[in-house]
């Protein structure tokens, strides 16, 4: 079932959004590659867009502005864990060697949120839902369908998220060297080492989204001014690509085995 009608489990990724120099173009970007729908929302949002696919939210895309001061966010995708309690998980981010980036506030009544960083400096977002709990729909084309993490040092990066948020590790039987992350013994999401990734690469958690093919998808991408990081190839679970919008922002599109692969 790719509609999600409660919220997500603590630990959970739960949402996934963007902040963009050109919040109009990366929106027309992303509505022709993926089909969604948004549009800048009101000031008391600071113009966030909740994208929807068919009606169910799926992303976000923000403007990306200058806070007090401080430079403009990167334009890159960030990764949300949903929490109980946003400020006790900061908290336990900091207490485990992380850093909070962003304190924990309130988002209207839609949750409270705060941005945080592992000790390798991976940026994720920490969501307490309240009106708002992520993502409405996944794992169809078009849809979040995985997040992970690329980091200087697995075990490490495992012991962190477990002590920090109780999330579970376990090798990948599949892909040698791959860890799986689960939350109440369901896959949430995945860690590699950097040493799979191109020398200078920075730790980070990467979105993937589903298509329902991916050179189509790369394709359709290059026309409109994107670029190609890693060209579509095959692993055991897919056909997958890892992308850049034309302003920056990488992502990566999974496109599902057929029946005929398993």
């Amino acid at each position: 079932m790719s509609e999600v009608r409660s919220g997500y489990a603590p630990g959970t990724p739960c949402w996934v959004d963007l902040m963009a120099p050109d919040q109009r173009a990366a929106l027309d970007f992303y509505r022709d590659l993926f089909g969604w729908q948004g549009e800048p929302g009101p000031p008391e949002t600071g113009g966030y867009a909740v994208c929807t696919l068919n009606g169910r939210a799926v992303a976000g895309i923000g403007p990306a502005t200058a806070q007090d001061g401080q430079p403009p966010p990167p334009t890159a995708w960030t990764t949300y864990l949903s929490v109980a309690d946003a400020e006790a998980a900061a908290g336990a981010v900091a207490a485990h060697r992380g850093k909070v980036v962003m304190p924990a506030m309130d988002v209207l009544t839609f949750g409270r949120m705060a941005i945080v960083a592992d000790p390798s400096d991976a940026v994720l977002g920490l969501w307490e839902p309240r009106d708002f709990f992520g993502c409405e729909v996944v794992n169809e084309p078009g849809a979040l369908t995985w997040n992970e993490l690329a980091t200087t040092d697995v075990g490490g990066a495992t012991a962190f998220y477990s002590a920090a948020f109780g999330i579970e590790a376990e090798p990948s039987p599949e892909v040698p060297g791959y860890v799986v992350l689960k939350v109440g013994g369901q896959p949430v999401g995945g860690v590699q080492g950097l040493d799979r990734l191109p020398p200078g690469t920075p730790p980070h958690w990467l979105t993937y989204f589903a298509v329902d093919g991916a050179d189509t998808t790369v394709d359709a991408l290059v026309r409109a001014g994107g670029s190609v990081l890693q060209p579509p190839f095959d692993m055991v679970m897919g056909r997958i690509a890892v992308v850049s919008d034309p302003q920056g922002g990488v992502f990566a599109v999974f496109e599902e085995a057929g029946p005929e692969a398993a």
